[in-house]
């Protein structure tokens, strides 16, 4: 491990010659090569998606797949109620990084994987050991079948396959960070297993409202509206955005690509991809929404119809036991309002930053200023002085 560790980002990657290879053995495992089949993906083009869009990234990486088992040690459940027993795997990639660097774990939310942080890992690589993770049911992870019924099993879906991963990598004592539904699958763990974290960084984190909230009432409005009212049905039903991009079959790219160039360069809240980054992204995310669907079915058990919570991290607060920063783009969805709730009733240190130009994908939108708040978060294992250490300049401190 440690002699890949140390080769060059490059040699890491494959060869245009070794993923043609790939790509032509996974089509000669099926009868209907990729170009024919109603929804082409594969787990094969996920891999190659993800090999692509991280060839962009220059610090040595390694990739690797954790197995956590068939479930957790003394339950009846495995991943869970899945029809097999077989063992599962947490797609895990670990950057290069000084000795002695503190490690820090990232998790991706809703409809992402760990690709996304693809602008990210090169500045935080250089003063931390960064680990990302796809979670199970998600990128290029194991997907097995989900048959969780109710909200305590699937928070424990993701917070106990997180906790054997934790276990399988023999770790302890590093940062956490999570992204939206990440956000909340970590804050959610740290309250599960303190002992591990020793600070949570929650970035645009999904968890901390729900729809009785006085801000939300024109939620409550909406679903009284026969638009609200079909919405809300399909929620409920458990019909996720995936499902529609499967459902387009071969016309399923074409929307994604409509997506990203949309949201990441038309309506960017800060830099714009340029036209490389955009489609690797663009690929990377198709081939990662039109698997076969795991995790996002967790969809209506976590949230409710307007991503409010079924069960607030807010509720929890008084319960905290691990450091936290919260940081948020100026234009996210997700308001830092419910942090400021929360940060009430803590009685462990918390701080919360806002970064401008940018939206819920802070670390895409303005990258530089993700970096200032995630180093200026984490001052406490970086600097010799961190009591001295001013807020970055252009972030807000609320």
């Amino acid at each position: 491990m440690a002699e890949e560790i140390s080769r060059s980002a490059s040699d890491l990657r494959p060869s245009a010659s070794t993923a043609a290879a790939a790509i032509a053995k996974s089509k000669s495992k099926s009868l209907w090569p990729s170009v024919l089949r109603w929804i082409p993906t594969s787990t094969d083009h996920i891999i190659a998606a993800e090999n692509r869009l991280l060839s962009i990234v220059k610090t040595p990486y390694v990739v690797e797949r954790v197995n956590i088992g068939s479930g957790p040690p003394g339950s009846k459940v495995r991943w869970f109620r899945s029809a097999s027993n077989e063992d599962r795997f947490i797609n895990t990639v670990t950057f290069d990084s000084k000795d002695e660097s503190p490690t820090i774990v990232m998790v991706h939310g809703y409809g992402a994987s760990q690709g996304f942080f693809f602008r990210n890992f090169d500045a935080l690589a250089s003063r931390f050991r960064i680990i990302a993770i796809d979670q199970l049911g998600w990128g290029g992870s194991s997907r097995p079948d989900f048959t969780c019924k109710s909200t305590e099993e699937t928070e424990a879906w993701f917070i106990d396959s997180l906790e054997e991963w934790r276990k399988a990598k023999n770790l302890s004592n590093f940062i956490l960070l999570g992204h939206s539904f990440g956000g909340y699958v970590a804050a959610k763990y740290a309250l599960k297993h303190p002992e591990h974290i020793k600070h949570l960084v929650l970035v645009g984190s999904a968890g901390f409202s729900s729809a009785e909230d006085a801000r939300n009432e024109w939620i409550m409005q909406f679903k009284t509206t026969w638009k609200g009212a079909i919405i809300n049905h399909l929620w409920e039903s458990n019909f996720t955005p995936q499902k529609l991009i499967r459902g387009l079959g071969p016309w399923g790219p074409k929307i994604v690509r409509g997506y990203t160039n949309s949201r990441f360069g038309a309506r960017a809240a800060g830099t714009t991809l340029n036209e490389h980054e955009a489609q690797l992204l663009t690929d990377y995310v198709y081939h990662t929404l039109a698997a076969k669907a795991s995790g996002e079915l967790c969809l209506k058990y976590i949230f409710s119809f307007g991503a409010f919570a079924r069960k607030p991290l807010l509720q929890s607060a008084s319960e905290w036991k691990v450091p936290t920063t919260f940081i948020y783009g100026y234009q996210d969805w997700m308001n830092y309002q419910g942090a400021q709730e929360a940060r009430k009733d803590m009685k462990v240190p918390c701080e919360i930053i806002r970064v401008p130009e940018a939206g819920h994908f802070v670390f895409i939108d303005n990258p530089e200023g993700f970096h200032s708040a995630v180093f200026h978060a984490c001052r406490r294992f970086l600097s010799p002085d961190p009591d001295n250490e001013s807020l970055p300049e252009g972030l807000t401190a609320v």
